[in-house]
């Protein structure tokens, strides 16, 4: 246990929700700025989210306090601790959490955090490669938990991955043909189908050109799901999935209603699974981190981390995003 040092000033991405010009600029902020918690940690490196993106650029209601630091993930080390638990120096991680929309989040070089909230970063990760993984490594997997405490096995057939391109849709890829699944990409940017068969698609289909059906049931096409859109996507694959495979719901950026029908469920038997990453508990927080390091690390992170920006381009990359210019996954170097 380590007593905490004299406050100081530091640098960080403040998003006021009052202010609909410039509503995240960067400020040096004093120490007190910070919320409760019993570690204090020197903030390296983050990562920008869609989560972030709706954040920043207002077009999603995130926020729940303002002015808030944003970033929803943040790797570093301990600079202060009240807890047992940590000492200085110790590398950590955190995400979710409420990050970046309750707390102050990642995009500052400083955060004071509740030690529960905080993982030690595993062997085999550092803070950049941790980030490079961020909510959406943590994010597949708890799908793939969820997958194998509900009997998916690749046997069941092809495991299709909508919003392929994103950062959650990237990882699965690579993480899901490694262990042994026949990945089918959904995409809408066909022109990055070289780079998603390079991460292990064995297929890939263009969204702009799918037909999905009206029908309460249509022909089974897919052993499980992987699904970052939801809405009209979500219901199509509910018809489509083969008897007793299973969907984990993880995202809706294309809506959030479900139009579906009881039918999937009972003569087909498939599951339906809810994925929130945020309030995952922290037992299994803690075993999928060590998962991440070890059996579903990325063989191809280098390939998905696409782009490397400081926190003075976060606010253009979050506009970017939001317009669906970006892929893969987005490192911010903060310290």
């Amino acid at each position: 246990m380590t007593s905490e040092p004299a406050s100081e000033t530091f640098r960080a991405l403040v998003i006021d929700d009052e202010r609909r010009e410039n509503r995240a600029e960067i400020a040096q902020r004093n120490e007190r700025f910070l919320m409760e918690g019993e570690v204090l940690v020197a903030v390296s490196h983050s990562s920008l989210n869609y989560k972030d993106a709706l954040a920043i650029t207002g077009r999603g209601r995130i926020l729940r306090r303002s002015p808030l630091i944003g970033g929803i993930d943040l790797a570093g080390h301990v600079l202060a601790s009240q807890s047992p638990i940590f000492r200085e120096g110790d590398a950590v991680l955190a995400t979710g959490c409420g990050l970046g929309e309750a707390h102050h989040g990642g995009f500052a070089t400083r955060a004071r955090l509740p030690a529960e909230w905080l993982i030690p970063i595993p062997a085999g990760l550092d803070a950049r490669t941790a980030m490079a993984l961020g909510t959406a490594g943590f994010t597949v997997a708890l799908a793939i938990k969820r997958f194998e405490d509900n009997g998916q096995t690749p046997a069941h057939g092809p495991m299709i991955v909508t919003g392929a391109t994103g950062g959650v849709g990237s990882i699965a890829i690579d993480v899901l043909a490694g262990l042994g699944y026949e990945v089918v990409a959904l995409s809408g940017k066909p022109e990055l189908e070289g780079w998603l068969k390079g991460l292990g698609a064995a297929q890939v289909v263009d969204r702009n050109t799918l037909e999905m059906g009206t029908r309460p049931l249509e022909a089974a096409q897919w052993g499980g799901a992987l699904d970052n859109v939801g809405g009209a996507t979500l219901a199509w694959l509910t018809r489509t999935v083969r008897p007793w495979g299973n969907i984990a719901a993880i995202g809706m950026a294309g809506g959030t209603e479900l139009d579906t029908s009881v039918m999937p469920f009972i003569l087909r038997g498939i599951g339906l699974l809810g994925i929130s990453s945020a309030n995952c508990p922290p037992g299994w927080r803690h075993e999928l981190w060590q998962r991440l390091a070890g059996d579903l690390k990325p063989s191809h992170l280098d390939s998905i981390v696409v782009e490397d920006i400081p926190l003075e381009r976060v606010n253009d990359t979050a506009q970017r995003m939001i317009a669906g210019q970006t892929h893969g996954r987005i490192v911010v170097s903060v310290g």
